[in-house]
This record gives C-alpha cells, sequence and structure tokens, in this order.
C-alpha cells in the first residue's frame, strides 16, 4: 500500500497544479480532502488493476486505497466513472519551449511569442497525463516559477538551463557566416534567449555551468557528440575533452548535483562516462560493454523510442543521421532488456511540434510494446 502512495502522488500533485491555485491560497489547498470513487486504480507495478477502488487524496498526500467504501466527511468527491486511475507519466527528456512550437517559430518568432507557446504546452503535457519532466534545454527558469506558485498549470519541472555546446558542436546554430562570439562575432540568438551556450576550454566551462546553476538548474547538460538537428557535426564525433567535461562535473558536484549528457556512440560517452558524468541522453548507438560498464558503475540511461526513420521538418543530412539514429534503437532496446541492473528512464525528446495535437508524447509509449508489458 505504501508503495502504491508513493506511485499515485505524482498524478496528485499534477491535478492540484492544474488548478490555479495562487500563493495566497496554497495553505488551504495543502489541507484540501479529495475523495476519488468509482476508479479502478493501476500502480504501475502490478499487471492487474486494483478494480473498483476508492482513492482519499489530503493535500498532496495519497491517505488510503480501498475497495470498500472510504468516509472522508467535507472531501471533494470526484466520480471517476469507472475510469482508471494512474501514475503521472514523468518523461525524462523534453523541451517544453520548442516540443509546440514549429521550425519556423523557433528560428524567427520573438522570444515572448515563444514563452506564451511553451506556456500553452505545458498545460498540453499535463492534461496528457505528464505530472513531471526534466527540460533538457531551454530557459524554462520562469515557467517552473508561474508552475510551482500555482498561477499556471503544468507539470513538475526539473530545468536544465542553457545546453552547453562547444564550437561546432550540437547546439551550435550559427549560420556559416556568422562568426564566433569569441572571435569578435555577435551574441547568438539561441545563446541570448537562454537554449544553449557556446563555451571552449576550462574556465569558459565553469563559468558556464556556474550561471546555469545561479538561474536555478538542477542538473546540467553537455553536448558531447554529434547530433541529428544539428546543421554542422556529424553523428559520430566526440565534442569537448575529458577535462573540460571533468570541469563541468566538479562544478555541479560542488552545487551537490550532476551533469548528463547528450551522446550517441560509444568513444564519446565512454569519455564523458571517465570525465564523471552521471547521466547519458540518447546512446541509441552504444554497444554492450558501455551498456555493461554504464550498469556496473550506476550510470543513468535516458532513452527515447525513435522508430520513425523519416520525420517531418527534417534536412536530407538530417535524415541521413536521423535513419542511423533509428537503426540503433531497436538493438539498444534489447540490451537495455538483457541488462537488468541498468539505471534506465524513459523520455520522448520532443523537440518541434509532431503535428498531432501535441499527443506524440504519449503516443511515443506505445511503441515501447515491442519490447516491454505495459
Amino acid at each position: 500500500m505504501k508503495e502504491l502512495m508513493c506511485l499515485l502522488l505524482s498524478v496528485v500533485l499534477g491535478l492540484i497544479s492544474a488548478a490555479p491555485v495562487y500563493a495566497a491560497e496554497a495553505e488551504t489547498a495543502a489541507k484540501a480532502r479529495t475523495l476519488f470513487t468509482n476508479v479502478h486504480v493501476f500502480d504501475g507495478v502490478n499487471q492487474k488493476r486494483i478494480e473498483n477502488a476508492n482513492v482519499l487524496v489530503e493535500g498532496n498526500l495519497i491517505k488510503q486505497v480501498s475497495t470498500k467504501p472510504i468516509k472522508a466527511d467535507g472531501a471533494t468527491v470526484i466520480d471517476g466513472g469507472g475510469r482508471t486511475l494512474m501514475p503521472g507519466l514523468i518523461d525524462a527528456h523534453v523541451h517544453v519551449f520548442t516540443g509546440g512550437a514549429t521550425v519556423m517559430d523557433v528560428l524567427t518568432a520573438p522570444h515572448p511569442y515563444l514563452t506564451v507557446k511553451a506556456t500553452v504546452q505545458a498545460q498540453v503535457m499535463l492534461m496528457n497525463g505528464v505530472t513531471t519532466v526534466r527540460d533538457m534545454a531551454g530557459p524554462t527558469f520562469g515557467l517552473k516559477r508561474g508552475i510551482d506558485e500555482g498561477r499556471i498549470p503544468g507539470p513538475r519541472i526539473y530545468p536544465s538551463g542553457a545546453m552547453i555546446s562547444q564550437t561546432s558542436g550540437h547546439l551550435d546554430f550559427r549560420p556559416l557566416n556568422q562568426a564566433n562570439p569569441s572571435f569578435g562575432g555577435p551574441v547568438p540568438s539561441f545563446q541570448r534567449d537562454g537554449y544553449g551556450v557556446i563555451v571552449d576550454g576550462v574556465p569558459k566551462m565553469l563559468a558556464a555551468v556556474r550561471e546555469q546553476l545561479r538561474l536555478g538548474a538542477t542538473q546540467i547538460k553537455l553536448a558531447i557528440g554529434g547530433g541529428v538537428a544539428s546543421p554542422t557535426d556529424p553523428i559520430d564525433v566526440t565534442e569537448f575533452t575529458k577535462e573540460e567535461i571533468a570541469a563541468a562535473v566538479a562544478a555541479a558536484e560542488n552545487w551537490g548535483t550532476y551533469v548528463t549528457v547528450h551522446g550517441y556512440t560509444v568513444r564519446s560517452i565512454n569519455q564523458a562516462i571517465d570525465a564523471g558524468v552521471k547521466g547519458i541522453e540518447h546512446g541509441q548507438l552504444l554497444d554492450q560493454k558501455t551498456i555493461r560498464r554504464m550498469a556496473k558503475e550506476g550510470i543513468w540511461l535516458s532513452f527515447q523510442p525513435f522508430t520513425e526513420c523519416v520525420e517531418p521538418g527534417l534536412s536530407p543530412a538530417q535524415l541521413k543521421k536521423q535513419a542511423i539514429v533509428c537503426k540503433g534503437t531497436a538493438k539498444v532496446y534489447e540490451l537495455i532488456k538483457a541488462t537488468p541492473k541498468l539505471k534506465v528512464v524513459h523520455s520522448t525528446d520532443i523537440f518541434i511540434d509532431p503535428g498531432d495535437g501535441n499527443m506524440g508524447q504519449v503516443k511515443q509509449m506505445e511503441r515501447l510494446l515491442k519490447w516491454f508489458t505495459p
């Protein structure tokens, strides 16, 4: 029962976040009682649901789950109508500011407009049942604050702030005719607006990490290898030196947190692990040896079901890289299944509006049925 209460906690917190509860009313909300009746409960652990159940919530805590009537005088009663009550979903890798935008929005729209779209996107995520996310690159600090204060609906956000990239790295989206800021060029819009920051060398790495922590980052994200969307780096390149990555790790650990990295290849990921990172984002080109190393050393893998080899909005060069990543997805899922001690979490990395009413974040979970049970 205790385990079930913990698992259900996230969905209840998400429901509470959906209401326009402002700071002055927070104390009242914390004491509120809600009784869900006529629901089937899927706890995320057992294959079978708890049929015809009742769930009592007090403030943010699940107090009781029972197939018998629960007496709760004064509680708000919600009749579930025979629907299924389940844990709030956790998406370990999202981009709230670009997940609801188009490519043209990201390239040309004023930042305040993207803020409006991100606010809507946060609500869409919550209403799709996603109650907790790690935002893995983007200026989400203000959005998170608004959600935490109950001013706008949205999931609980763990922000990374700007992704830190090297010159020519995964987040270096400068046009070829724009000089590096270190050589007198202008500050790129993606850096000015907080999506990413370009650094080279240990001192600048330390400054970039500390700046994200100052702004409120709960973890730090580096790009340590090539990417599909990035315009200049091949998928198989290794980015940053071990010393640069280790500097980021030291700064994060001094703050009591960790570094996670965007990367696909065996070489780039092993260098990052050597430097002390605690998480890998993607990894679709990993091999069995590296995955076993990750399991042994307690390194987390945040993995996505990249099974669509052709996606709208990608250029021919990007589609070639996408095909490489797509081919590796099935192989790595099999390696995940064969490595029970590996710490692995589900994530989607929805980067650009998929054009399906933003249900893509949930629909991606259906792809997992090829390898896993619900």
